[in-house]
């Protein structure tokens, strides 16, 4: 039982370092330091936290994150730089708190504590990522504010029910994990919308037509599909976001064909291309939805929720709007079998 407890305080700390690696330290030396706790005969390694120097050095450490994670931008930029130093921190107070019993159990901790702290750290470190998509800092505020709640929490917990703590921290990484391949899309999509937005042209595209040409993979899945014959009216690069029967964020190309005006086509750029996903236009009106980092392509019954939402890279709004042109004036007067329409 005691050694689970020490496993329970170990990785509870090890999860805290990766949300505020400075707070963690600087609330339980402090906690420490003015004996609000008494270190029990197990835990007595852990009172050089409560050292002045090593106060000093996380408390103004602290005050710097503290600042920093509330403005967009540059809290990623500050989780970049701590994608290393947060999990090393962990690893080294997991080890603080169970001693030296053997070189290879030191490097088997710190290998389970510095995994755990990097876990915490990359949820973190993506909700961030997502969250900066929006150019308000009232959400940045408001997370960091909540992570900081969480961290003076779970010290409590630690504390009071190391095996409780143990439980709650193992069930929460679990939860990340299963989390892990929709959180890893979502930023995959963030940093290209990001490096898009970024390196793209200031006055954005100016196209007088949509393209209507596919790319041999795309070409040869088409034609797998396309059992009618149909002609393609346009196809164009997007991200599905919300699109039945497909994970969220799944890159492909959207094709409009010249004789069915009810339906696109969606065929996914990896992992799910072997059939197209078919949309049913039916009763729904098409619409641009300018964003910080996107123009969304939104298809949904009039004053209603999201049916379907695509994303484009900004300073595509042009080509966007002309989807929409499209497809509104197709769903009043369908376009004739075999004939091709100009947006």
């Amino acid at each position: 039982m005691d050694q689970l407890k020490l496993l329970g305080v170990a990785l509870g700390l090890a999860s805290l370092a990766g949300l505020n690696l400075y707070l963690t330290v600087f609330a339980t030396g402090l906690a420490i330091h003015f004996h609000w706790i008494v270190l029990g005969q197990d835990y007595q390694s852990l009172a050089v936290l409560g050292d002045p120097l090593i106060l000093w050095v996380s408390g103004t450490l602290y005050v710097l994150e503290f600042f920093a994670d509330k403005i967009p931008w540059v809290d990623s930029a500050w989780d970049t730089v701590h994608t290393i130093i947060r999990p090393i921190g962990g690893a080294l107070l997991a080890i603080r708190v169970l001693g030296q019993p053997s070189p290879a159990f030191d490097v088997a901790i710190a290998l389970a504590a510095g995994g755990a702290s990097l876990v915490t750290h990359s949820a973190k470190a993506s909700t961030r990522l997502m969250t900066n998509a929006s150019p308000e800092p009232f959400s940045n505020i408001g997370l960091s504010l909540f992570e900081d709640a969480v961290v003076i929490g779970g010290l409590a917990l630690i504390h009071f029910n190391p095996i409780l703590a143990l439980a709650v921290f193992l069930l929460f990484i679990s939860i990340i994990l299963y989390l892990a391949p929709k959180i890893l899309r979502c930023v995959r999509v963030k940093l290209w919308l990001i490096w898009k937005k970024l390196n793209g042209p200031a006055a954005g595209e100016t196209t007088s037509s949509l393209p209507a040409t596919l790319s041999s993979r795309y070409a040869s899945a088409f034609s797998k599909e396309n059992l009618l014959g149909e002609t393609i009216a346009w196809a164009v690069p997007c991200i599905a976001k919300r699109l039945p029967g497909l994970p969220a964020n799944s890159s492909g190309m959207l094709v409009a064909t010249n004789e069915d005006a009810s339906k696109l086509l969606f065929f996914p750029a990896r992992g799910w291309r072997a059939r197209a996903r078919i949309l049913s236009l039916q009763g729904l009106v098409a619409r641009r939805e300018p964003k910080f980092l996107s123009e969304n392509l939104v298809l949904s019954p009039e004053n209603k929720g999201a049916t379907y939402l695509l994303l484009f890279e900004r300073g595509r709004g042009e080509r966007v709007e002309q989807i929409v042109q499209f497809l509104n004036a197709r769903q009043t007067t369908p376009a004739a079998p075999g004939s091709v329409t100009t947006p």
